[in-house]
């Protein structure tokens, strides 16, 4: 695109400075799927799960605010390009779940653990990365195209607000919109989080966050002279993505995915020595450790089958209102 700068680079970067942001708010803003779930069923608190519910609301309309401002073409995202495979939403989204809660957080968690100095996430990480990639491209992988074959999505609304807009007639940008702001007024229902306005500032920072993935990679797509895909963060496959970067890096370019995954990890790692909370931690029970790996490796095939894990799903493909969104989530 620059004659200093190539198109793998630049979205590289784009993923690094809004995984920056990931990284921030998991940290400062104790933004975290499992810890909102603890909460939620645990210690009576819904603020965090409200938190999550908000940074969906936020994304949603910044996503479909950024397409009816010509800054996306949502069609050409990674959730709405591919035919919807409901059984594997389901089974997915029950193997992530599951595995997230044997190795005690998701993928996004973990990252951001391990910026805090945690070698327990870093074990959670390699492991999840590997199983991710054994069956996205290893020896499972002929499994998996057997029983899930992706296609593309031709002939048939690819999303939910494409859905309603083909039967109504309604233009699709301010659908999204006024869905978005639903939700958002909906996560803002409560005293507890209105009472809350760090809680709500890195809500809004994770949703604008993937707002800007969508932004960013669309840009460098369309302008750049290097074929890319539409993306925004998850972190599954991408994991595997980035620990192949890093081994590989004199022969391979890196990408959006390997930015993200670094950029969690280096605003966490920013945000726990603002906090104070940086410190080194490592196993010591080998029970807890097999559970932790186990968990990880039911957490990165089960996040491959479904196309997103927490983030993935639950945040990037709930801001384009895919099919698969609120079935995996």
């Amino acid at each position: 695109m620059y004659d200093f700068i190539g198109d793998n680079t630049l979205v590289a970067l784009i993923g690094l400075a809004s995984g920056i942001l990931l990284g921030l708010a998991a940290r400062l803003g104790r933004f975290c799927t499992m810890g909102a779930i603890e909460d939620m069923l645990y210690g009576g608190s819904s603020v965090r799960m409200r938190m999550w519910i908000l940074a969906i609301g936020v994304a949603v309309m910044g996503t479909f605010g950024a397409a009816g401002a010509g800054l996306l073409a949502l069609e050409q995202s990674y959730y709405l390009s591919i035919r919807w495979m409901p059984l594997a939403s389901v089974l997915g989204g029950l193997m992530f779940g599951y595995g997230m809660a044997l190795a005690g957080n998701c993928g996004y968690g973990c990252i951001a653990r391990l910026g805090g100095g945690d070698f327990r996430a870093f074990v959670i990480v390699i492991v999840m990365g590997v199983s991710a990639y054994v069956v996205l491209h290893g020896p499972l992988a002929y499994i998996r195209n057997w029983a899930f074959f992706q296609e593309d999505v031709t002939g048939l609304p690819p999303g939910l607000v494409h859905l309603a807009a083909s039967q109504t007639g309604l233009p699709i940008a301010p659908m999204g919109i006024a869905i978005g702001a639903l939700i958002t007024l909906g996560a803002l229902a409560s005293r507890s989080l209105i009472t809350e306005p760090k809680s709500i500032f890195w809500a809004c920072v994770v949703g604008l966050a993937i707002t800007s993935g969508w932004v960013g990679s669309y840009w460098v797509a369309v302008n750049g002279f290097t074929a890319m895909p539409v993306v925004s963060h998850s972190f599954s496959a991408p994991v595997g993505e980035t620990l192949l970067y890093f081994m590989t890096a004199s022969a391979r370019a890196p990408s959006f995915a390997v930015g993200s995954v670094a950029g969690v990890a280096t605003g966490a790692f920013i945000g726990s020595l603002l906090k104070g909370h940086f410190r080194w931690e490592a196993c010591e029970d080998p029970r807890e450790l097999r559970r932790q790996m186990t968990g990880a490796a039911i957490m990165g095939a089960g996040a491959v089958l479904a196309l997103g894990c927490t983030v993935g799903q639950g945040l990037s493909a709930f801001s384009v209102l895919a099919f698969s969104a609120p079935v995996t989530f």
